[in-house]
């Protein structure tokens, strides 16, 4: 066999192996093609300009993972418009336009603990070791502190809080409300329950969650409501109402008189005045 005929077999054989890259290239090219139209997803275009109205926070405060799964759900009609605490008026107008529905007026709101339970106010049961989680410290006989309704001042709460509204001191959680946005991040995560929100005009809140009787909260917290109800007796305008050994306030009543702060003598129901200092 002389060169030419080896060069000559060398260009076949380079021509074959460009040959089955080429053809295996387009091959490839074509399944991904054919794939994507058979598995292809439409995009409810409603979803898309939804999405772009929302906050875009993910807080998860609507018990979704993130605002597209929101989105989805108030496309579909399984969502209310009303769980998104952090998309503006004016936005949540236009979501209210793309759905047809009737957007119904919305007093801002603000989140707060409804604990006074700080390390001076509340001890320990035991000593906790482990992953400092309130999650975890509450799997555990429902936590370390006397009182089995008390924040447990671990910050998971603070962890979620997607505007670092909310600082932890002396074990026990507080909303800075300036910062609040009540997206229902934190309420959502405390195993406790005890973040609630409230309308942001709200005058007062009752700082306690212990359903208790006043004995047993007396050995448990210095703070906590013994539920003697002279906050409901003493309330001139009716807005205070005794349910579970705790008072609850109905603030379309409420004029922010705080004749129920002077007189709780445990002074759980505190002035959103001297809370917001």
């Amino acid at each position: 066999m002389n060169l030419l005929e080896i060069t000559a077999q060398t260009w076949i054989t380079v021509g074959i192996v460009a040959g089955i890259f080429i053809g295996s290239a387009l091959l490839i090219g074509i399944l991904i093609i054919v794939v994507g139209k058979v598995f292809k997803v439409d995009v409810d275009e409603k979803v898309t300009k939804i999405l772009e109205n929302l906050a875009g926070a993910n807080c998860g405060g609507c018990g979704c993972s993130g605002c597209s799964g929101f989105a989805s759900k108030l496309a579909d009609g399984s969502g209310n418009l009303s769980d998104c605490h952090v998309t503006s008026p004016e936005k949540k107008a236009e979501i209210a336009k793309l759905l047809g529905v009737e957007l119904k007026d919305e007093e801002p709101t603000v989140a707060v603990v409804k604990c006074n339970g700080s390390t001076e106010n509340c001890g320990d049961k035991f000593e906790y070791f482990g992953n400092p989680t309130c999650k975890d410290v509450n799997s555990i006989l429902g936590g370390n502190k006397t009182c089995p309704f008390a924040c447990l001042g671990c910050g998971d709460c603070k962890s979620v809080c997607p505007e670092n509204a909310i600082e932890v001191t002396a074990r026990l959680a507080q909303v800075d409300p300036d910062k609040c946005v009540a997206c229902g991040a934190c309420i959502n995560t405390c195993p406790k329950k005890i973040v609630e929100r409230i309308p942001f005009s709200a005058p007062v809140f009752v700082a306690c969650s212990s359903k208790c009787k006043g004995k047993e909260v007396m050995n448990a917290c210095k703070v906590g409501c013994i539920a003697c109800g002279l906050c409901a007796k003493a309330c001139p305008h009716g807005a205070i109402t005794m349910q579970d050994n705790l008072p609850v306030i109905d603030y379309t009543k409420c004029t922010g008189c705080l004749t129920c702060v002077a007189k709780c003598p445990r002074h759980i129901i505190i002035s959103r005045k001297v809370a917001t200092v």
